[in-house]
């Protein structure tokens, strides 16, 4: 059994030290997809502040489908170029948004959310989903969260294996 952390408190950049050394005790011995997945959203929902939703996507076909959650009963499916998650897994990169209302095509899952981040996994060049956080604040978001969950998706994809949850594409 893992013992969480407060991080509430605390500079930002202390803040993901503490969730990259979380991850790291978390992932080891352990390569299991859906495990790491599920560990990995209730631990960044338990210490990061303000969200109101954290998860994954998986890429199956053109669409993305609901992974491991924390947070409000969630969208099951999402389109390629659709949304926030769609965007950024169709453009292959990070989509911070200040205010999820002014973005064109916006999915409503839940009608708290204000701001978002998407980080797209990414593995030997191959779109396997997205990390979807969301915020009941406005502009939530900021570079500092683009690099520490982007460190931390780096640290899911060395020690998982997605294999079960996104096959490869024959």
């Amino acid at each position: 059994m893992h013992n969480i952390q407060s991080t509430a408190a605390g500079s930002k950049a202390a803040i993901y030290r503490q969730l990259h050394d979380q991850l790291r005790a978390l992932f080891a011995g352990e390569r299991d997809g859906l495990a790491n997945t599920a560990n990995m959203s209730a631990l960044i929902y338990e210490t990061l502040p303000d969200l109101n939703w954290a998860g994954f996507y998986f890429l199956q076909g053109r669409e993305l489908v609901l992974g491991p959650f924390q947070g409000r009963v969630a969208c099951v499916r999402i389109a390629l170029g659709r949304g926030v998650c769609g965007t950024a897994a169709e453009r292959r990169e990070t989509v911070v948004v200040a205010d999820v209302h002014a973005f064109p095509g916006h999915i409503a899952c839940d009608a708290a959310s204000r701001s978002e981040i998407v980080v797209p996994l990414i593995q030997n060049e191959r779109l396997l989903g997205v990390l979807d956080l969301d915020s009941p604040l406005l502009a939530r978001f900021d570079d500092d969260d683009l690099a520490g969950l982007t460190t931390a998706v780096d640290l899911l994809l060395q020690h998982t294996d997605l294999a079960q949850i996104v096959p490869a594409v024959s």
